[in-house]
């Protein structure tokens, strides 16, 4: 600015040399005072309208930027452009105080719940080991009276359905110890593949004699994954036996392995009767089952287990059309996991 207001006196005494103007000195004199009185006016007017805004809105940013999200800038009423910007400013510091409160009051229940749930683990592993020992013993007075009734004594017939349901309690103890009290995996580099391909194995054990084929195809080119293969084992058979259990009669249960940018995804389809659109919200929560002989814990606790890996269980199904269980693992080791390591 300066430099084009003294190119303008210079050619205005061009102009007046040019003329043989008298008093010329006179005419410059008054030409340089209006120059320094436009700059002056000029640097005025930038410094209350542009320089003090941005000294404010710095300042402003620097008290975000230290957490206090309390700071407005006062040129917002300001009805120009620089006002907008400070209006656009203000409100942006609002949507990100209230998003800060929603955060704060989302961590403090999922805090309380945590420890909700902390207590019931507690009370729900301390139930079951008060129940195991009188069950062994249940199941053991069983078996001497099995043996000591006649072999042709009415009473026999029920002993194996007895049996049965002591099992079945036991079952459910073991996965509510489980559940509530779960281990923290053990990480090391391992072939996803052959975690599954052990999975497979025990499950075809559950059809040999039933109409259903248990089919996997192992991904070649998928590197190793870090992940805990007894857990993960666990996740994937417990999946396999709900897709067997969903069966009625002839079906199918295909598991394949792929890698999805930063994830290794294993994918359990079965052809059974799939899931009612009412129960999909509920199979994830504990006690939660559709089927006689289910705990209702093995899909919360394959969901414990996987989230422990940072990873995540989807599902898609409709009745009758089956159901299909997408397990995503990361292929790095979790950061929490290096952080206890």
């Amino acid at each position: 600015m300066i430099g084009v207001l003294l190119l303008g006196l210079m050619a205005i005494q061009a102009v007046v040399m040019a003329l043989n103007i008298p008093n010329s000195h006179w005419i410059l004199i008054i030409a340089a005072a209006g120059a320094v009185t436009i700059c002056f006016v000029m640097l005025t007017v930038l410094l209350v309208l542009i320089e003090r805004p941005l000294q404010e809105l710095k300042e402003t940013i620097a008290r975000v930027r230290d957490g206090d999200l309390a700071g407005r800038v006062g040129f917002a009423k300001r009805s120009d452009d620089v006002g907008q910007l400070g209006r656009q400013f203000n409100e942006m510091i609002g949507q990100l105080a209230e998003n800060r409160a929603e955060i704060e009051r989302l961590h403090q229940r999922e805090m309380a719940r945590a420890e909700h749930l902390a207590t019931l683990g507690e009370l729900a592993a301390g139930l079951a080991h008060e129940i195991r020992n009188p069950l062994a013993g249940i199941a053991g007075v069983i078996e001497v009276m099995g043996k000591e009734l006649p072999e042709h004594s009415s009473s026999r017939a029920v002993l194996p359905e007895v049996q049965g349901e002591i099992q079945h309690i036991q079952t459910i103890l073991n996965d509510l110890l489980a559940y509530a009290r779960p281990r923290p995996p053990a990480f090391h580099l391992a072939d996803l593949n052959v975690t599954i391909e052990q999975a497979v194995f025990l499950a075809r054990q559950q059809v040999r004699k039933r109409p259903i084929e248990i089919t996997f195809e192992p991904q070649k080119n998928l590197p190793e994954v870090m992940h805990d293969p007894v857990q993960i084992q666990q996740v994937v058979l417990n999946l396999l036996i709900n897709g067997i259990q969903a069966i009625p009669n002839q079906g199918k249960v295909e598991v394949t392995l792929r890698r999805e940018g930063e994830f290794a995804v294993v994918r359990i389809a079965d052809t059974g009767k799939g899931i009612a659109r009412e129960s999909l919200s509920k199979i994830f929560k504990p006690f939660f089952t559709t089927r006689k002989e289910g705990t209702g814990l093995g899909l919360p606790l394959a969901k414990v287990i996987v989230e422990s890996h940072r990873g995540r269980i989807e599902v898609h199904s409709e009745p009758e059309r089956g159901a299909q269980f997408d397990v995503f693992l990361p292929m790095a080791r979790p950061a929490a996991a290096h952080a206890k390591a």
